[in-house]
């Protein structure tokens, strides 16, 4: 019969000082000795070192911009679609500022960021870092030296705090430009937290008052209308390349308009007469693809995204972009939010962003004022230029639905608002496809889109989601993992304009000279049909019954649409 072996109790030495030692040998001898540190230093060098008190490291932040130093200073700022960022500028220069906008980031960019950058980044991080040293690498190379360019040169870019990197963006800029050899260049912050007091003042010299704010948020909604009306007319312009001459048109109208001060719904009728002369073929039934994700992901127009957008028209779809006034209106529902909640704690919520003493009924009413205020201001740039069934999106509404799965107290990112837009897209059958992208480890984005999302996927089986991260150097794994699911969206535009032509009883020949002989041909003659995603569909219906009527409202329309000298 086998023994077990016999279990003996390992008991640890005693050192003396520091109690059991493991492993150790249970006799004196193999104790070890210790010195004796009670009596302190045993020199007079070692007594100073250990009362030196510790130098912490410090991130110097130069910001000296004063009011005297605007007349030669120029101030570089970009991130956001190249219209945006081109009618912001001529926004700041009918403030007064002289204004430099860079140029969309490309790959070039990505490397001059991954060089001077730290390891680890958010490619987000490495394409704005390398665009600005890229930039002033390309002054040097035109004479300028490196000290004419500190002095002479302002970075404005947009910070804030949260879960991801995004609050570690200035902290970025500064190290990689004393990298790069640029110690002293001056990195303005415009955090969305710090309101219109970060920055006011006789001898500021970019000073964020009312009208600072009310000229960036007005040249920012300009931009997006322009960015819609794009999106529409380039995947049906008859001849190549006619969509992007009249918006580069009208971007040039807009921007003299705002730099000088004159009138911008003259100016947008104007473009509307512009953007009205390109031909479009409403009867091709392309899918409609929804971008949502990552702030800068989804509106950067470059490398950055591996050029998503042209892809997705490349590939035979419309796209549907996001407009960058919905970060704005997120910004006033979460104050809303925030200030019913605080009501309850007026009497003891005195922190940084909390009520105190003030009047809550006072701000939320203010805060209802600024929201029907941005609507109504868009409503009326869009009227102006010609944009039919656009609208910004209701915030409530978005919060509604996705509080169930998505908790509405949670910041950072997009928020609730990524659930929100895939719940409706599927709800109201806005798009047939509907993409996430977002830098490879984005917290906030990659946690909703790759997590969350999939719970919503399964209970919306109809919508076809996809979700792709971005480094910077995969682009052909993107877009292969786009035509996957893009495949889908293409069979299903298809079969809604075959159902639709057998129920109205023309084809697409027959539905096309209508809209042509009505002078519906045009982006204004765009139109819109509850639960349909494809354009085509709706283009169909609106010319399948009664079509003699459509002169009548051709020749309305026409005299609406003539210029204002």
């Amino acid at each position: 019969m086998n023994q077990r072996p016999e279990l003996r109790q390992f008991v640890e030495p005693d050192d003396g000082v520091h109690g059991r030692v493991p492993g150790a040998r249970s006799d004196a001898s193999a104790r070890p000795v210790l010195p004796d540190l009670s009596a302190g230093p045993s020199c007079q060098s070692c007594a100073g070192e250990a009362k030196a008190a510790p130098r912490h490291w410090f991130d110097a932040n130069p910001q000296g911009f004063t009011r005297a130093q605007r007349e030669h200073t120029t101030l570089l700022f970009g991130g956001l679609t190249q219209s945006q960022d081109i009618l912001i500028g001529g926004a700041l220069e009918g403030l007064g500022y002289k204004v430099r906008v860079l140029d969309t980031p490309d790959n070039d960019a990505l490397r001059f960021g991954k060089e001077f950058g730290n390891r680890g980044q958010c490619n987000p991080t490495y394409f704005t870092v390398g665009n600005l040293i890229k930039y002033l690498r390309d002054l040097e190379g035109k004479g300028l030296s490196r000290q004419e360019i500190i002095d002479n040169y302002v970075f404005t870019t947009v910070g804030a705090c949260g879960p991801c990197r995004f609050g570690t963006y200035a902290t970025e800029y500064r190290k990689a430009l004393r990298d790069a050899g640029y110690t002293g260049f001056r990195v303005l912050l415009l955090d969305n937290n710090g309101g219109l007091r970060q920055a006011c003042g006789d001898d500021v010299g970019l000073v964020l008052d009312r009208v600072f704010i009310f000229a960036l948020i007005k040249a920012v909604m300009i931009g997006d209308i322009l960015n819609v009306m794009a999106y529409r007319m380039r995947p049906y312009e008859v001849t190549p390349g006619a969509t992007d001459q009249a918006v580069e048109a009208c971007r040039k109208i807009l921007r003299e308009a705002l730099s000088s001060g004159r009138n911008s719904l003259r100016a947008m009728r104007r473009c509307r007469t512009v953007l009205d002369t390109v031909e479009l073929d409403w009867m091709r039934a392309k899918p409609k693809v929804s971008i949502i994700g990552e702030f800068w992901a989804m509106t950067t127009e470059g490398d950055g995204c591996y050029h998503l957008q042209r892809f997705l028209e490349q590939e035979g779809a419309e796209v549907d972009g996001q407009m960058v006034m919905a970060w704005v209106m997120y910004q006033v529902w979460q104050n809303r939010w925030d200030t019913r909640r605080r009501m309850m704690l007026r009497k003891s919520d005195h922190a940084r962003m909390g009520l105190g003493d003030k009047d809550e009924r006072k701000r939320l009413v203010q805060l209802w004022i600024a929201e029907k205020a941005l609507k109504a201001a868009f409503h009326t740039y869009a009227w102006a230029i010609g944009l039919r069934h656009a609208r910004l999106p209701d915030m409530d509404e978005m919060a509604e639905l996705s509080n169930r799965f998505y908790d509405n107290h949670i910041r950072g990112g997009e928020g609730h608002m990524e659930v929100g837009k895939l719940i409706q897209t599927a709800l109201y059958r806005k798009a047939h496809m509907v993409i996430s992208i977002k830098p490879f480890g984005c917290m906030p984005s990659s946690g909703i889109s790759d997590g969350i999302q999939s719970q919503v996927s399964e209970l919306y089986p109809d919508a076809v989601f996809c979700a792709v991260e971005t480094t910077g150097d995969a682009a052909v794994l993107l877009h292969s993992r786009v035509q996957m699911q893009l495949f889908k969206a293409r069979e299903m535009a298809r079969s809604e304009f075959a159902r639709a032509c057998e129920e109205t009883g023309l084809d697409a020949d027959e539905a096309r000279l209508r809209l042509k002989r009505a002078g519906l041909n045009s982006v204004s003659g765009y139109r819109w049909r509850k639960r349909t995603a494809a354009t085509a569909v709706a283009q169909l219906h609106a010319v399948s019954g009664g079509w003699m009527k459509r002169p009548l409202a051709a020749t309305r329309r026409l005299l609406q649409t003539q210029p204002i000298s």
